[in-house]
């Protein structure tokens, strides 16, 4: 039975505009200002002399200029590869030539962190920057991406909610003869809007980027429990559904677990600089 009242689908067309046979997607352009939304605001965070011990800057603008290209690598690949491994292993390894197929489709924020861990790795060796410092200031605005990429899914009708009653419940074109929860807004407010006035909060108002690791930390565990809290009302992947048996957990949740323990432990460990943090 469907509720009295719901709520309509917008029914935003996906595709933003045609230039020739290229569609420009509302989800591609999520991404990309996503990317370079943190981008911008790492260079301001690395700029600010009152955020850093001594006004002492921790690394070049230019570094971060150049770090951009690494980070889209980085997310692209270990998203994509996440998703594979993670969500949908045996349609990929029954068809391989689909792995290339990213325009159909299918990211992990998961494997895209560890990609973009993985490049912010390297080039901080490459650089001589401090690894955990250049996390720090790229986190801070990575919520803003993630906000944009969530609402992309709500436009592309995906990832939808589990059925549900409440008034502002949708009913997806997609989403069977069922009224849904919008959880594609529930985690762009949490992961995007309420995490990045959290990380603002930490490193204006407290300080934190002095402290290398801590709004790395937050980051990592604020996502992985707001993503935990809304898979209580997203609908699992259809090709993996409920988990060990249980009407509840899902693979998010089994993913963001370790992020929650990881973060805890870095904002836990976390120790002020003893001395400038140089590029």
């Amino acid at each position: 039975m469907l509720p009295l009242a719901s709520l309509p689908f917008p029914n935003i067309d996906p595709v933003i505009v045609h230039i020739g046979p290229l569609a420009v997607h509302w989800y591609g352009v999520g991404y990309i200002v996503g990317i370079l939304f943190a981008w911008w605001y790492a260079k301001r965070l690395v700029t600010n002399t009152s955020l850093w011990p001594d006004g002492k800057l921790p690394m070049k603008p230019e570094d971060l200029d150049d770090f951009i290209v690494w980070a889209a690598i980085g997310v692209v690949l270990g998203g994509r590869t996440g998703y594979v491994l993670f969500y949908d292993l045996p349609r990929y390894i029954a068809h391989p030539l689909d792995i290339f197929a990213v325009w159909q489709g299918g990211m992990s924020f998961h494997g895209g962190l560890l990609g973009v861990i993985l490049a912010m790795t390297l080039f901080s060796l490459k650089r001589g920057i401090h690894t955990w410092t250049l996390f720090d200031v790229v986190a801070a605005g990575v919520p803003v991406g993630l906000g944009l990429v969530r609402v992309a899914n709500f436009i592309n009708s995906e990832l939808w909610g589990r059925p549900s009653d409440v008034p502002w419940a949708i009913e997806f074109p997609n989403g069977g003869p069922f009224t849904r929860h919008p959880s594609q807004l529930y985690e762009a407010l949490l992961e995007g809007l309420v995490l990045f006035l959290v990380l603002r909060f930490l490193t204006h108002s407290r300080l934190k980027l002095r402290t290398p690791r801590f709004v790395g930390g937050a980051f990592i565990c604020g996502y992985g429990l707001s993503r935990i809290f809304v898979e209580f009302f997203r609908e699992p992947d259809q090709q993996l559904g409920y988990l060990l048996g249980t009407n509840w957990l899902t693979m998010g949740m089994i993913l963001s677990t370790p992020m929650v323990l990881a973060g805890i432990w870095a904002m836990a460990t976390a120790k002020p600089m003893t001395q400038p943090q140089a590029a």
